[in-house]
Formats: C-alpha cells, structure tokens, sequence
C-alpha cells in the first residue's frame, strides 16, 4: 500500500483563472475610476440620481483587489494569501456595490450584471484556485521534511 497520497496538481490553467479574473477585475474598476458619472448614468438605465456615489473609490480599490488576484497568478502556491486577500476584495465590492449603489441606481439588468457577472460568479473560481493552492503547499510542506 502506498504511504504518501499522490501529489495534488495545480494546472496551468488556476493561473490562468488568476490572471483573467485579476485583469478583469482591473478593467471593470478602471471604467468605474475613468468615467465616473457616466457609468453611473448608464448603470440608472435611464433614471434620474441624485445622490453622488463614490465611484472613484469604488474604482480604486477594486484596481487595488485586481491587482492583488493578478499577482497572485506568477506564485499561486507561495502567495496564496493574496489569493484569500483578492477573494475578499471581491466580496467586499460585491457588498459595496449592494449596499452603496443598489438603492440610488435601483434593480435593473446593467446593474444586475454588475453585481452577478462582474463580482459574485468570480469568487467561486477564486476559492477553488485558493483550496488547490492550499492543498498543494500543505502537501510540499508535509513531504518536504522528511
């Protein structure tokens, strides 16, 4: 019977995962940081706000989370902190944008695709890529002492 479990590969395809969602985190938040109110505009689809939403922020820190995931992908197994650190980035846009912009802006599909396809769907890559880049550094850890 063999004493060591088999080696848990992590394919070139997570970091691919990686740099995908990081460089589209980048450009979504970058369209948030560059245009401001007319993105703001486009998302009310046609309704009036009046309320200053704080777009530029927004924009910024999800450049920053992006940047995060994007790194992550040169050393997934060293670095999976910034794996864990760009999934709650992304959780905390997500909740941002719920509470912060979903009132003013109103349930609509620009903003639905905002919330769905542009912060949830990306979290559940990001965790499978973070639970393989776990298991992998337990493993060379473990058969790395002996």
């Amino acid at each position: 019977m063999d004493q060591n479990p088999s080696f848990p590969v992590f394919p070139m395809s997570f970091r691919g995962i990686l740099l995908l969602t990081g460089m589209y985190t980048i450009a979504w938040s970058a369209i948030f940081r560059l245009m401001g109110g007319s993105i703001v505009n486009w998302f009310a689809d046609g309704n009036m706000i009046e309320a200053s939403l704080p777009v530029t922020y927004y924009g910024g820190f999800g450049i920053l989370v992006g940047l995060l995931i994007f790194f992550s992908a040169f050393y997934p197994i060293s670095w999976v902190y910034l794996i864990i650190a760009g999934i709650t980035g992304k959780i905390i846009l997500a909740i941002w944008f719920f509470l912060g912009f979903l009132p003013d802006l109103g349930w609509n599909k620009r903003t639905a695709f905002q919330l769905i396809f542009n912060e949830i769907i990306w979290i559940i890559p990001l965790i499978l890529v973070f639970l393989r880049g776990c298991q992998v550094k337990s493993y060379l850890a473990q058969n790395t002492e002996k």
